[in-house]
């Protein structure tokens, strides 16, 4: 009688934390307040956050979702996205009569105070980010005479600034924690007296789940990121994974775009999502998981997430008033 070979359990490492971040789920909730507050239609200046599912969610309740100020019609309401505007958006919207509800990420409001303060100083800023991301467009107006973009390690060598002795660098809140921190030493070896903004600008949850996704690819054979192609940290969140030691790493939106060959000779699946996505969207892939015998789930936690954002001012404000107007009923 032949021996029995014991197949290897599969199994699942989900990452804690993952998922939404403070920002996007203030940003999420500021959309459906409006709703309930004013009524659709309400508009935003691109999408509020970058996932599909969120995005396609809020339109079906009566959020318009536009490219530009111009495609609001005047006196309407229009919300700006947690990447932040420019100033100059701000006064397209004045220029349109329009009532402005700012749903920035009060860290890019950070950078953006930042990118503000050192020009009034005179310094040059390097602002180490991806061309064409809203976020980095928003930072760039708030000083485009003093910013230049630096889009990784292999961009520094084209840098030129005025002055080698006032030069200080910003950076995109979503990237990867590693690549930018490689862009900065190449920096300073071109730069030996560039500042440092006082405190990190990549966010807390960027790093947060970066940290999880490393810790799940020494174990897991092939590490799924739930997330949209146009979510920067969700990218980066992939490219962490194979940097980290996995042997393969894939971006999907919904679990019905998981290939079933990646599972091939696979008994430990790593699990995350990017800051920008729902709860629901990765409980539907553990479903998917289970259905092909990765039913044993153990979450891999690497930090705590207490912080919360309270709502823009503009909505604490209209709620406010509506809460005092019901009581004096």
């Amino acid at each position: 009688m032949g021996r029995m070979t014991a197949t290897p359990a599969r199994r699942v490492l989900l990452a804690a934390p993952r998922g939404y971040c403070a920002g996007v789920d203030r940003a999420v909730i500021a959309v459906e307040k409006a709703l309930e507050q004013y009524g659709a239609p309400v508009y935003v200046r691109h999408e509020i956050v970058h996932n599909k599912y969120v995005v396609q969610t809020l339109e079906k309740k009566g959020a318009i979702f536009v490219e530009q100020t111009a495609e609001v019609p005047e006196g309407s309401i229009v919300m700006f996205s947690a990447h932040g505007v420019a100033p100059t958006v701000h006064a397209e919207a004045a220029e349109r009569k329009l009532a402005t509800i700012d749903a920035t990420c009060p860290l890019v409001t950070k950078v953006h105070k930042e990118a503000v303060r050192y020009a009034k100083e005179d310094y040059d800023i390097l602002l180490i980010g991806h061309e064409g991301h809203e976020e980095v467009i928003g930072t760039s107006g708030e000083a485009p005479d003093h910013i230049t973009l630096v889009d990784g390690p292999e961009d520094v060598a084209n840098v030129e600034v005025r002055d080698e002795s006032k030069v200080v660098w910003l950076s995109q809140t979503t990237l990867s924690v590693d690549e930018t921190m490689e862009t900065v030493g190449a920096l300073k070896q071109k730069f030996p007296n560039l500042l440092s903004p006082p405190s990190d600008d990549i966010c807390y949850a960027t790093q947060n789940r970066q940290i999880a996704v490393k810790k799940l690819s020494e174990e897991a054979e092939l590490v799924i990121v739930v997330g949209s192609k146009n979510s920067s940290n969700s990218i980066r969140m992939v490219e962490v994974a194979l940097d980290a030691g996995a042997p393969a790493a894939h971006l999907v939106d919904f679990a019905d775009e998981i290939d079933e060959a990646w599972l091939e000779g696979v008994t430990t699946v790593g699990l995350t999502s990017g800051a920008s996505v729902p709860d629901v969207l990765v409980d539907g892939v553990i479903e998917w998981l289970a259905e092909r015998g990765y039913a044993d789930v153990e979450t891999v936690k690497t930090a705590d997430e207490s912080i919360t954002f309270s709502l823009p001012k503009e909505l604490r404000r209209d709620l406010r008033a509506e809460a005092a107007e019901l009581s004096a009923k």
